[in-house]
């Protein structure tokens, strides 16, 4: 898709569209459009800028795989869908700026990022990337709940289940639910009822021939930076959910998906959005 289409603003950011959301950034696509449901996948990235990528001591696949590929193709359920490009390794955008950028092993699942310290400058410009991506969402969000007086956040994540090597059994179904949602960081008093059935409509759509097992807050009790900014900064107006999917979708060693498993989830996902949208339609 053409960098002019797919960076356009709806007709509604105009004429006075905030700086932010003006200008186009390689580092994500942004589609825009007249809605209350905005879907997020900021960890699907797997680009490095140029000047990172001789200073990188983690292989290739290594790397991918403590990424979250093709969690973009599921914002095809928001009005608004944001994929980054630039992988999590560059950037952590679900991390403070204090801890965005990986300097050791203890920061990311033991692993050995670079070949050296990264020079100042590097970390800068990582850094200021965080910066651009926190202004241009703050100017997304609060230009959306102008619009209808709330929101819906759809922050999409997946995590891998087979992490003793590509031969050895998965990890124990009881704590690995196929879909981890995240109910931590929005105002349970109001949104509570919403991600309830929410998470009742997700139950009902197979994958792979069987009921998914949807629950909340099991592998990940605490939400990440991204969604506890997002309720700092609006409360109730904004309702966070974090969908974390198990990578049942892909082959997390080799990489291979499985087209038919993701668009199943895909069509699940809509279904639940569809279920809850109408109550964010009545904000206004």
């Amino acid at each position: 898709m053409p960098d002019d289409v797919r960076r356009t603003p709806a007709p509604w950011f105009t004429p006075d569209i905030p700086p932010a959301l003006r200008q186009p950034d390689p580092a994500w696509d942004l589609v825009v459009t007249d809605g209350p449901v905005i879907a997020t996948a900021i960890h699907d990235g797997h680009a490095l800028r140029e000047s990172l990528r001789a200073r990188v001591a983690l292989a290739d696949a290594d790397r991918r795989r403590e990424e979250d590929p093709l969690t973009g193709l599921l914002t095809a359920v928001g009005d608004t869908r944001l994929r980054v490009r630039q992988s999590r390794f560059e950037v952590d955008l679900n991390r403070s700026r204090e801890q965005a950028v990986y300097a050791t092993p203890d920061a990311c699942w033991g692993l050995q990022v670079w070949d050296a310290q990264l020079p100042e400058p590097e970390v800068a410009a990582s850094l200021a990337l965080h910066e651009r991506f926190y202004a241009m969402v703050g100017e997304l969000l609060e230009r959306t709940v102008a619009r209808w007086g709330c929101a819906l956040l759809i922050d999409l994540h997946s995590y891998n289940h087979r992490r003793d090597g590509p031969d050895a059994a998965a990890a124990p179904r009881a704590g690995n639910p196929d879909i981890e949602l995240g109910f931590t960081t929005f105002d349970a008093r109001r949104w509570g009822g919403t991600a309830r059935r929410f998470a009742q409509v997700l139950r009902r759509h197979p994958v792979r021939g069987a009921l998914p097992d949807v629950r909340a807050n099991v592998r990940f009790p605490t939400g990440g930076h991204f969604p506890e900014w997002v309720y700092a900064q609006w409360g109730d107006r904004v309702c966070t959910i974090s969908p974390e999917y198990k990578k049942i979708f892909m082959d997390e060693w080799t990489g291979q998906a499985d087209i038919a498993a993701l668009y199943a989830l895909r069509d699940g996902l809509q279904h639940a959005v569809d279920a809850v949208r109408p109550e964010f339609l009545a904000c206004r």
